[in-house]
């Protein structure tokens, strides 16, 4: 086939040319001369995929197809992995310049497509070899057999029968021209002058000093056999010319091992060639090497390569991926490799008389396809919250182009938008690897609660797909890993503000697992609403702002300077509805008035007494309907009270659906200053507490007071004359008449209740959240219904 896709190893790459139409940049062309052939190697990147030799002289410039490569003595490979074309000229090559055999001059023309256009490069060398000539030189190359002797004529030790039996057709011929015959096994053909051989594809040639003759392999002349069952192909040609009575005779004979190499279990790949190559020679050295550089024999042995003789037969063996062999990967279903050696052998031979054959093998010897197994590796660290793969062992030939991760597709390289990266991973066994990260809360990756393990299952499939080069034919590689990462409730950061508490949630992807309340009543945009609360929701994080007063709020720790409130989010069991953790946030707040109307039957109230009593008065001297009842706190304008719904005078108003506990505060008369009162109208100061009678378990009776929701207060502030206040008696049990309305300077004040600590709660099966605060405002209206959030 053209250029024969002979594999070897990478060929160091140099410049030593003249461009005829362009100039090969650095790193392209590398030419070298060898012991007894040149070498021309060029990158394929360079040349396109299609490159050419024209072998050149004075008289034009010449072709090298495949025919006229194996007449000339010409070798070519294209090469796929080393990426490079090869030429290997023997030095007796055709259209070579040589100079007593001591120095050959070698021009070629490579033909290229290089960037689209077509190109030609001058490509010239001298080579000297670097050993004498020996008397007889055999070369086996892969395409041709070679064999040159020196052309003196010495007289052998002695004279066989067979060698007579030669000479008899040489004798009885009738010509003094050179004439060639040709011996098969037991045959002897006619013979026939070196026209005729030629036609049949033979070349001699003689140079000053020797006569060369050269033959493709698989000629009609030649023949096969087995040398200690190796097999060996064998041309036997004899060179003769009859001048008078004198016979001039040159015996030309070529012996090349053609065993293709063996693999064995052990690894390695061996090449067979016998001992006795040529009858009557004795082996005395073998020498190996690879790419046609011969290697001393602690180097092969250091690679690992043995050298063996069993029963005449030289048997060597090189493990399968010994350093110098070039590897090829393969796609058959799964990824495939294979091995190939050009493998460069001499053997040297003597005979009787101690002249010197040296024998010269190129041959490619290759593996079977051997499975390639790439590895997957889970690096990951879990403390990093993210998935680390690694993918080893990839062959330098094979690349990574795509990955799909959980059924979604990347090619490379990654954008720079992606949450996950891959990055590669050279290795100083020629191989590579890729490291892949992926975020466990990627979107990507499939998240899964495991009631087993009671965690978060992440769970990530990986199909790599790699591709084999230069083919392009892809692989694909499938791997899965798993995590388990420990789940807990989502948490709240809550902040204090002067008007409510804020909180905030970063969302995890498992969050799912639970459900956020207020109380029993899930969390929604329509609860917050209704509520007056201020809800945003995205992908990133929820933020609840809860104003003060709004329902959900707990209130204690009443005094003049303030209050705490208290706001409870709880995070429930999404499948049970437990509540599982709580975020629960207390701040402080102050206010100027203030009315509680808990469950368990207390009202507690911070009233403004600045126009209830005449300028000069003192509120801590204000009392309930019982004048008993005093403030627990007061300051210049207000007072603080806490008693029980029935006690200190308070009046029961009951209808079909509500119940209203009413009080009122006093300044008695006996503390008037009369000069210090401007006119005779004061404020009268009346408060309530109302509770939905749906909602109560049981009015009070005696002690106890029970109901499933505060009540909703009331500070009413309206206007009377002083004239006629009533003068208050030491009694629980008087009647208060309801003051006559007068205009009024301000709105009615209304307080939704909250629930402080009590002695006693009952808790219903509905758990319902206790009222909150709502500001204070003044009315002239004697009653506002408050309305619920």
């Amino acid at each position: 086939m053209a250029f024969g896709f002979y594999i070897g190893v990478t060929l160091l790459l140099s410049v030593l040319a003249t461009a005829k139409c362009d100039y090969i940049p650095d790193g392209v062309l590398h030419m070298e001369c060898r012991d007894r052939y040149f070498m021309i190697a060029v990158d394929l990147s360079f040349t396109g995929d299609e490159p050419h030799f024209e072998a050149v002289d004075r008289t034009g410039a010449y072709p090298v197809t495949e025919q006229y490569a194996v007449k000339c003595g010409y070798s070519v490979s294209v090469l796929p992995q080393p990426g490079h074309v090869e030429l290997r000229a023997s030095y007796f090559s055709c259209h070579t310049d040589n100079k007593d055999d001591e120095v050959f001059t070698f021009n070629f023309n490579l033909l290229a497509t290089h960037e689209g256009q077509k190109a030609t490069y001058s490509l010239n060398k001298t080579c000297s070899p670097s050993l004498p000539w020996s008397p007889r030189e055999v070369t086996c190359e892969v395409n041709y057999m070679e064999v040159s002797v020196r052309s003196e004529v010495t007289c052998p030790t002695g004279t066989k029968k067979d060698d007579w039996n030669t000479l008899k057709p040489a004798h009885s011929s009738t010509t003094s021209d050179w004439q060639v015959m040709f011996q098969r096994a037991e045959e002897q053909l006619p013979p026939m002058n070196l026209s005729e051989a030629r036609k049949q594809g033979n070349v001699f040639d003689l140079t000053d000093g020797r006569l060369v003759f050269r033959t493709p392999y698989g000629q009609p002349d030649s023949f096969s056999t087995t040398v200690n069952g190796v097999p060996v192909e064998v041309v036997h040609a004899t060179l003769f010319s009859r001048q008078s009575w004198v016979v001039l005779m040159i015996d030309l004979v070529a012996a090349c091992s053609t065993h293709e190499g063996t693999y064995n279990d052990s690894g390695y790949v061996v090449l067979d060639t016998p001992e006795a190559l040529y009858p009557g020679l004795v082996s005395t050295h073998v020498n190996i090497g690879l790419n046609g550089e011969l290697m001393e024999q602690a180097a092969a042995e250091e690679r690992g390569y043995i050298m063996e003789k069993h029963n005449s037969t030289v048997h060597i063996s090189i493990p399968y991926n010994a350093e110098g062999g070039y590897r090829k990967s393969f796609v058959t279903g799964d990824l495939h490799e294979f091995y190939v050696f050009n493998l460069y052998l001499e053997q040297i031979l003597v005979d009787e008389d101690h002249a010197e054959t040296r024998v010269r093998f190129h041959r490619s010897l290759a593996t079977p396809l051997l499975p390639r197994l790439v590895f997957t590796e889970n690096r990951t660290v879990f403390e990093e919250h993210m998935f680390t793969v690694y993918l080893g062992d990839v062959p330098e030939d094979v690349e990574l182009v795509a990955v799909q991760l959980n059924g979604h597709e990347c090619t490379l390289p990654l954008t720079n938008t992606s949450t996950y990266t891959i990055s590669k991973v050279v290795q100083p066994n020629n191989t590579h690897g890729y490291t892949l990260k992926v975020p466990f809360d990627d979107p990507v990756v499939i998240q899964q609660f495991s009631k087993e393990d009671a965690a978060m299952q992440h769970q990530l499939n990986i199909n790599y797909t790699l591709t084999v080069q230069p083919e392009n034919e892809p692989y694909y590689h499938l791997t899965s890993v798993m995590a388990l990462t420990d789940v807990s409730p989502p948490t709240f950061d809550a902040v204090c503000s002067e008007t409510g508490i804020s909180f905030r949630l970063d969302h995890r992807p498992f969050d799912y697992l639970w459900d956020i309340s207020i109380g029993s009543d899930p969390l929604t945009s329509e609860l917050a609403a209704q509520h007056g609360y201020i809800m945003s929701n995205d992908s990133q994080s929820l933020l609840l702002k809860v104003p003060l007063f709004t329902q959900g709020y707990e209130y204690k720790d009443f005094t003049l300077k303030g209050f705490s409130g208290t706001f409870e989010i709880l995070v429930r069991d999404h499948e049970t509805s437990e509540v599982q953790i709580s975020a629960v946030k207390t701040c402080p707040f102050t206010t100027n008035e203030l009315i509680v109307c808990s469950p368990d039957g207390r009202m507690t109230v911070v009233a403004d007494l600045s126009l209830a009593i005449p300028s000069g008065g003192i509120p801590a001297r204000a009392n309930l309907i019982d004048k008993y009842c005093g403030p627990k706190e007061a300051d210049s304008t207000r007072a603080l009270f806490s008693f029980p719904l029935n006690s200190c005078g308070s009046i029961v108003k009951l209808n079909k659906e509500n119940v209203t506990y009413q009080n009122e505060i006093f300044y008695s008369k006996k503390f008037l200053n009369k000069k210090a009162v401007s006119d005779n109208t004061m404020e009268r100061v009346t408060i309530q507490c109302t509770y939905p009678l749906a909602r109560l378990y049981r009015l009070f009776s005696v002690y106890r007071f029970e109901s499933d929701a505060a009540g909703i207060g009331r500070i009413i502030h309206t206007t009377q004359s002083t004239e006629g206040l009533p003068s208050i008696e030491p009694t629980a049990a008087v009647k208060t008449t309801p003051a006559t309305k007068r205009p009024t300077r301000g709105p009615v004040m209304m307080r939704p209740a909250f629930h402080p600590p009590a002695r006693y709660v009952r808790v219903s099966k509905v758990n319902h959240l206790p009222w909150g605060i709502k500001g204070a405002e003044r009315s002239s209206q004697s009653k506002v219904n408050a309305a619920l959030i």
